[in-house]
């Protein structure tokens, strides 16, 4: 009898042992469960209404090119909310003037992020402002899309959450970026092998300096620099520098001011080799500065980030229809337009609630097609703006007096790889 009742004290005891296991494992699950948080949508979004901003300058010297970028942006909302938003959601914008000063626009995001708690900043406007809030906007993580500057800082071709800078989307050409494709038009278009670059000493002139070095390096192509002074008058020993290496073709590191200056120079001293520009400098103005001078001896080439071939028609009409018939023609407020567009089409893909975490691996998701111009992909970490850029001369015979003599291409393209 005490054998068979000490072997049952052994079954209870194992039996025990199995519920307690049992009710142990029901408690840590329901634990769990109590511990899930709910996931919560980002600040600026409600069920209704998605909050974003921008500080840029309506008022002051830089009104002409901030008044028609803001009313780009309006004006593509406006075409989006009046189609029921993105997922039933309206795009409400907040704007503010930061008359081009940094302090004034380090104040005012800090007031949007903090204050108005907005979700995203699209169409952060002008290098003093940019230069002196980037580090502001990877701090809070808070999604930036379209950076209407071209600066360095901006550029990443691998941005990790370390870093802080996944929330920073460019759109407009990057300098650095635009250099590398400068060298490749110089060698896939005009087959150079010695490439003389004059740079100024400004960040635009360093960024596209350090661009053009990046791609040389990789395809093995010689690079003869010199550098100049911001808004120099006199370029002569640099351009005597470049005919004295004897190059195939020149790049002309430099913007508005300078450019003229340099290419005047390569005339004067007869340096009969095509040269090529920034974006920034494909305008009338800037071409009429040296259109006599070249005649008959080089031909000047700039890139370029905006088509208006057949392939854009349907994207131009549409925003002809839907801009004020004041800015139809308003090259600032086809940018403004652009960078609306870019920021929505992120939005389109988030999926269940929207957050910044979701947005960012939404834009990153598959490339994005600018309506007016080519594809950026900012899959794994890429920041580099725009990647695609076609090519124009100046032809004093033309309305805008620059022709596009090729199609809008990325470096691979340009190259045939």
């Amino acid at each position: 009898m005490e054998i068979m009742l000490g072997h049952y004290d052994k079954r209870r005891k194992h039996l025990m042992k199995k519920i307690l296991v049992v009710l142990l494992s029901v408690m840590l699950l329901g634990s769990m469960a109590a511990c899930k948080k709910e996931e919560v949508a980002a600040q600026g979004v409600t069920d209704d209404k998605v909050l974003i901003a921008n500080c840029a300058a309506t008022s002051g010297a830089f009104a002409p090119v901030g008044v028609p970028f803001t009313e780009g942006i309006k004006a593509y909302l406006a075409y989006v909310n009046s189609k029921g938003g993105v997922d039933g959601r309206e795009i409400e914008f907040l704007h503010n003037d930061d008359e081009f000063d940094p302090v004034k626009g380090k104040a005012c995001l800090d007031s949007f992020i903090n204050d108005d708690k907005v979700f995203a900043i699209v169409g952060h406007f002008g290098t003093p402002v940019v230069g002196a809030t980037l580090e502001d906007l990877k701090e809070a993580g808070i999604p930036a899309v379209y950076f209407a500057t071209g600066i360095g800082q901006l550029y990443d071709d691998k941005a990790t959450a370390e870093e802080k800078n996944l929330n920073i989307f460019p759109v407009q050409p990057i300098y650095k970026t635009e250099g590398q494709i400068m060298v490749a038009r110089a060698v896939g278009n005009f087959g150079a092998k010695k490439i003389g670059v004059i740079s100024t000493s400004d960040d635009a002139g360093k960024d596209l300096l350090a661009g053009a070095k990046i791609k040389a390096a990789e395809l093995g192509v010689e690079l003869v620099e010199v550098q100049v002074a911001a808004g120099a008058t006199d370029v002569s020993a640099a351009v005597t520098t470049i005919k004295n290496a004897n190059v195939d073709f020149v790049i002309g590191a430099a913007i508005q001011a300078t450019i003229p200056t340099i290419i005047k120079e390569l005339a004067a001293q007869d340096v009969n080799k095509d040269v090529i520009t920034t974006y920034v400098n494909v305008s009338p103005a800037i071409a009429n500065l040296f259109k006599d001078q070249i005649a008959g001896k080089f031909d000047v080439y700039g890139n370029g980030w905006v088509a208006f071939d057949a392939a854009h028609q349907a994207a131009i009409a549409e925003y002809a229809q839907n801009i004020d018939a004041a800015y139809a023609a308003n090259a600032y407020a086809m940018t403004g337009w652009i960078a609306a567009y870019f920021f929505v089409e992120g939005l389109k893909r988030v999926e269940g609630t929207v957050t910044w975490e979701k947005y960012i691996e939404a834009m990153e998701s598959d490339p994005i097609t600018n309506p007016f111009g080519g594809v950026i992909d900012y899959a794994d970490g890429a920041r580099m703006g725009t990647q695609e850029m076609n090519l124009s001369k100046v032809d004093p015979t033309a309305p805008t007096m620059w022709v596009e003599v090729e199609p809008l291409a990325n470096m691979d393209e340009i190259l045939n790889k």
